[in-house]
Order: C-alpha cells, then structure tokens, then sequence
C-alpha cells in the first residue's frame, strides 16, 4: 500500500476496490470522456479495473500502479483520481488526472496533481510524464502548473508533457 497524501483543500487516499461505487457516480457523464476517449464505466467494471489497480503491480511486475482517489477535506467526497504508473526501476512516472464533471473549473485537478508531483519528486522519480489531447486545454494547464513541458511527441493523437530533474 503506498501513501495518504496531503494537499491543501484534499486528500489523497489509496484507491480500494470499495471506491467503486462511489466513483462510478463521479465517472458518470459523456462530457468527461470527450478528450479522454471511453464512456462511464460501470460498478461491475470498476470494481473489476479496482482489484487489478489495487495490486500495486502489473502481472510483469514491471510497472508499479500508483492510484489514489481525490477527496475534499471538508466532507469526505470523492471528486475524483490520480494515478502514477512507475517504471524503470522508479525513475519514470507516467501520471494521470481526472476530476469529475460537476467539480471541474475549481482548481482540484491542479492540486491533486501537484501533490502527486511532489510525492513522486520526494521519492526521487527523475522523469515525469502525462500524455495529453491537443485540444484538452485544462489539462495542458494543469500539466503546466505541475512543472511539465509539451515536447515533440505524440502518439495516439496525444502530446507527451514532461518534467525532468535537473542534472
């Protein structure tokens, strides 16, 4: 199990597979996948996709999964999730964000994922990256304020952003 971190206005805790339900309700909305790709998954889904995060690891045990679950510390709720997959034997991060739709335009996503950042830098992650659609302005703006750089690749349509600790 890897850590609580604690931000300004949220917590980030462990993702279980008894977030489900919960985060099924904050998944929810076509709107949220526009730049994402997918649809709403469903309880039955996450609690499927929860068990195999909550590992830790992938079947390889190559890649370390990393995934945390946003909350706002002045009820509890769940506004939605961050996650870091690791490699290269910790050096790499490839780090995530989602807030759900009702809870966006706030600044959550900024600061989850700078907390996020910060958590990986203190365990001495040299590189992190998150690839992001063109078109997805709030994340490009998130991924700005958490120290990344667009640079010239893209895959699958998607701009890889980057930080890496200086030499």
């Amino acid at each position: 199990m890897h850590d609580t971190i604690a931000a300004d206005r949220l917590t980030l805790r462990p993702l279980t597979v008894q977030d489900a339900d919960e985060m099924a309700e904050v998944l929810a909305g076509e709107e949220l996948y526009a730049f994402i790709g997918g649809a709403a998954p469903t309880v039955p889904e996450l609690r499927a996709r929860y068990a195999r995060l909550e590992t830790g690891r992938s079947p390889d045990g190559r890649q370390e999964w990393l995934n945390w679950i946003i909350r706002r510390d002045t009820d509890g709720r769940a506004l939605g999730y961050v996650q870091a997959t690791v490699t290269d034997e910790g050096r790499r991060a490839e780090v995530a964000w989602v807030v759900g739709t009702p809870w966006q335009g706030r600044g959550y996503a900024s600061e989850a994922a700078a907390a996020l950042a910060g958590w990986l830098r203190a365990r001495g992650v040299a590189r992190i990256e998150a690839n992001i659609h063109p078109g997805h302005e709030a994340s490009m703006k998130v991924a700005r304020r958490i120290g990344l750089l667009p640079t010239d690749h893209v895959e699958d349509g998607e701009r890889l952003w980057a930080w890496d600790r200086p030499a």
